[in-house]
């Protein structure tokens, strides 16, 4: 069986990515090597998605290295609004050691400040791979609505804001099997299971 090994640490999407490739041996790369910091400097999602695989691929050890997949997530919500923000400042968009919920509460501030309820809203997720077979990249989209109000414990990061297209509940509010079926990661990971294909 071969190993996929994440270059992420978040809970939520390990979960997300593990439940998806039940196919493959999934492990965090914090489970085969020391976390060690990752500096994202890209101007897009595809270029930190590249950064982070190549950083953690570069640390395996040669065994890993011939058998393991390094699969890195790149993820974000934009919205057209306010500038496309937070877009790749999502992770941090209350600072470096923001929560969850402290990124969440400042962008429904955003919200707020520019008097918008309700306003279209996207989230991008990019997909990178890296192996002795080279490197590769997918993107997957999630449209919809973020709202200036939390609904909902479900999901993870903006969750509790976002409505997605042809619902009226968020994400926060949804059955996480929903989300499932046509998330931006999940859209992404379709296009990952082909590419492992041929890696």
């Amino acid at each position: 069986m071969k190993k996929i090994i994440l270059a992420s640490s978040n809970k939520g999407k390990v979960r997300e990515i593990k439940e998806f490739c039940q196919d493959f041996e999934v492990v965090a790369f914090s489970e085969v090597m020391p976390k060690f910091e990752i500096i994202e400097d890209g101007n897009t999602f595809k270029e930190n998605a590249i950064i982070k695989a190549k950083a953690i691929y570069e640390k395996l050890n040669p065994e890993d290295k011939q058998n393991s997949i390094v699969l890195a997530d790149d993820s974000g919500i934009s919205v057209p609004a306010l500038g496309n923000i937070p877009g790749i400042y999502s992770a941090r968009f209350a600072g470096e050691d923001a929560s969850d919920k402290d990124n969440l509460y400042k962008l429904i501030n955003e919200l707020k400040v520019n008097n918008l309820k309700i306003t279209s809203a996207y989230y991008t997720a990019c997909m990178a791979i890296v192996s002795k077979n080279g490197e590769s990249t997918v993107h997957g989209w999630m449209y919809g609505n973020v709202i200036d109000e939390t609904r909902g414990n479900n999901g993870f990061g903006y969750d509790p804001m976002f409505i997605p297209l042809n619902y009226e509940k968020t994400l926060g509010e949804l059955d996480e099997k929903i989300k499932a079926q046509f998330s931006h990661r999940v859209r992404a990971l379709h296009l990952v299971k082909l590419l492992l294909k041929v890696y």
